[in-house]
């Protein structure tokens, strides 16, 4: 038995000096993600924590009131350090394909959306214009419609079901690195993922 232990390390070894190819993946760098806690009490409709996304009502005569709020912070998993997050707010028509109202909550536990609430992956875009760069965390933000709406340009009397409200993220970490796109993997709320690279408020008509 200790001879054929002897065979296999040896057998590794020489298969582990052979290697000829470094894979891209092999060359890895840790990162921190944007974390969202939405104000479930500031919205028109009901909503989940785990959906990051709030509502407003068309159908209230006093939309311009209703509010939205969230608090943004940013988590490194003891390896990396935000010194400020970049703050981007857009006004967005609705998709060809919207996720359904109420929200659809799917496994594992019970916990999730069955689909992402707004289009991944998240990329900062010419819609998407610069609102602040917070260096200070937690930051709390809240808006009502109307504050929305003009930040955006947009009239009230224009929106239709499912347009909505979107802010993005871009991470500046104390190694000078630049974090500006955020995939699937990473903040898929309809997956429990780790970060929270987006949050928005949706119009529905309830």
């Amino acid at each position: 038995m200790k001879h054929f232990i002897v065979a296999i390390l040896v057998i590794s070894s020489v298969a582990f000096s052979c290697k000829k190819v470094t894979y891209e993946w092999q060359d890895y760098n840790y990162s921190a993600v944007p974390i969202v806690t939405i104000d479930t009490t500031k919205t028109a409709l009901p909503t989940r924590q785990a959906g990051k996304v709030a509502f407003f009502n068309l159908t209230d005569p006093n939309l311009a009131a209703q509010e939205f709020a969230f608090t943004l912070t940013w988590e490194g998993f003891g390896k990396e350090t935000v010194t400020s997050i970049e703050v981007y707010n857009s006004y967005n028509k609705a998709e060809t394909s919207v996720p359904a109202y109420p929200l659809v909550i799917s496994s594992p536990g019970n916990q999730y959306t069955n689909i992402a609430q707004f289009p991944l992956p998240s990329i900062v875009g010419t819609n998407d214009h610069l609102l602040e760069t917070v260096t200070a965390f937690p930051k709390t933000y809240s808006f009502t419609a109307a504050q929305l709406a003009a930040m955006n340009n947009v009239s009230l009397e224009n929106v239709k079901v499912n347009d909505y409200f979107l802010f993005k993220f871009i991470l500046n970490l104390a190694d000078g690195r630049r974090i500006v796109t955020f995939f699937n993997n990473i903040c898929d709320e309809a997956r429990g993922e780790p970060g929270d690279c987006r949050v928005g408020v949706r119009f529905k008509k309830q």
